[in-house]
């Protein structure tokens, strides 16, 4: 059976001064407490324009950052293709509500998915819709409300802008991945990237959708996108993950009075992903799958049905993935057995990139069992080296 437990393997990239770094903030992560404060004194500073940088970049950004351009992130790429684990640079600074900042997020990005192209470590290329709309122009979208002049140029200029990523992507035979947002304002990204999907998925998946799976709908989405794939004669890339905007959702649920669109609990979130990822593997011949999950039993899971099916360990419609910074027992130790491994590696101005490095000090302290997990195999790393096993 695989192995999630050689710390050897999982942190051999890693210096006893990194160890060391990553053991204290992990500690640090671990108090709700303090991860309140940090995130009201860095939004103060922010919004009094203090400089924080300093305080930033060498401990948060250093932990779960590349780099703040596409050339700093190449020392980081190297490292981990070393031990065979590939890298995905998503520029993670907001687009902002002006279209002028989101014209410099599309130009960044249309970059990263030509740098992607010409990197032999560098397999996929993403980005986030709301980089080039704002929440309520999607809202308004998905909703197919009446739009007035300006919501309507902003709708364009959505459009305008998925297609020229994903033709970019297709004209350079790079896979891109659209991410997954809120479930009100998710139908028209669907509708948007399916329609990208039929233009540029007939010879294999260039074009991924992204499933949030602690989504009560998204099996019977998956289901559907399998049935119009075969309909089109198109490829589906899906990748999936469990969801990160769970109490938001039921928050809004309760307000606007319709059923939660969430699972009722861990459990059923972890049933209806394994099931995702089931079906897609049964149906390899049509769908691409991307499983982006720091479960360590539904990456177990997935490589016991690639054995059952007789695929090789380095099967290309198959990845694996996980954060920059987070559960590298399960990438490094993947990617010494043989699949394909990448870290989802964010880079951006250390400014722009703040909201990113909240939201994944707050995953940490909120997931149960995550950050304690993380500090148990870093005390085991520290302990063997001490010992010198």
């Amino acid at each position: 059976m695989l192995s999630f437990e050689n710390t050897e393997i999982a942190f051999r990239y890693k210096t006893n001064s990194d160890l060391s770094r990553a053991r204290i903030l992990f500690g640090t992560i671990a108090n709700p407490g303090l991860v309140k404060i940090g995130k009201s004194l860095t939004y103060f500073a922010l919004n009094m324009h203090l400089p924080i940088a300093w305080a930033i970049k060498p401990t948060l950004y250093k932990h779960f950052v590349g780099g703040e351009t596409l050339d700093e992130c190449e020392k980081t790429v190297r490292l981990l293709s070393k031990y065979k684990v590939k890298s995905i640079l998503d520029y993670s600074v907001e687009g902002g509500k002006d279209r002028e900042s989101m014209q410099r997020t599309l130009d960044e990005t249309l970059r990263s998915v030509v740098h992607a192209a010409k990197h032999p470590d560098i397999p996929f290329s993403v980005f986030k819709p709301t980089a080039f709309a704002s929440q309520d122009v999607l809202t308004l979208a998905s909703e197919n409300a009446e739009l007035d002049g300006e919501t309507a140029k902003s709708v364009q200029f959505f459009k305008d802008s998925v297609e020229k990523l994903c033709r970019t992507a297709f004209e350079n035979d790079i896979p891109i991945m659209i991410d997954a947002e809120d479930s009100w304002y998710q139908p028209f990204v669907d509708s948007v990237v399916t329609g990208m999907m039929e233009k540029y998925n007939k010879e294999k998946a260039i074009v991924y959708n992204t499933l949030q799976m602690y989504r009560t709908d998204r099996l019977d989405f998956l289901k559907q996108a399998l049935r119009k794939a075969e309909e089109g004669n198109y490829f589906l890339g899906m990748k999936f993950v469990r969801g990160a905007y769970m109490e938001k959702e039921r928050m809004r649920a309760t307000e606007k009075g319709y059923p939660s669109p969430i699972q009722p609990d861990k459990a059923a979130t972890d049933k209806n992903y394994d099931a995702g990822i089931a079906f897609s593997v049964a149906h390899l011949d049509r769908i691409a799958v991307f499983n982006g999950s720091h479960n360590e039993t539904s990456n177990r899971l997935l490589t016991e049905q690639m054995q059952k099916l007789g695929l090789a360990r380095n099967e290309n419609r198959i990845w694996f993935s996980q954060l920059y910074g987070m559960s590298d027992h399960i990438s490094f130790n993947l990617a010494d057995e043989g699949y394909n491994v990448t870290k989802y590696i964010p880079y951006g101005p250390v400014r722009n990139i703040l909201p990113y490095l909240i939201r994944r000090a707050e995953e940490n302290t909120s997931i149960a069992g995550q950050t304690g997990r993380e500090l148990g195999l870093l005390e085991q790393e520290r302990v063997r080296r001490k010992s010198g096993r």
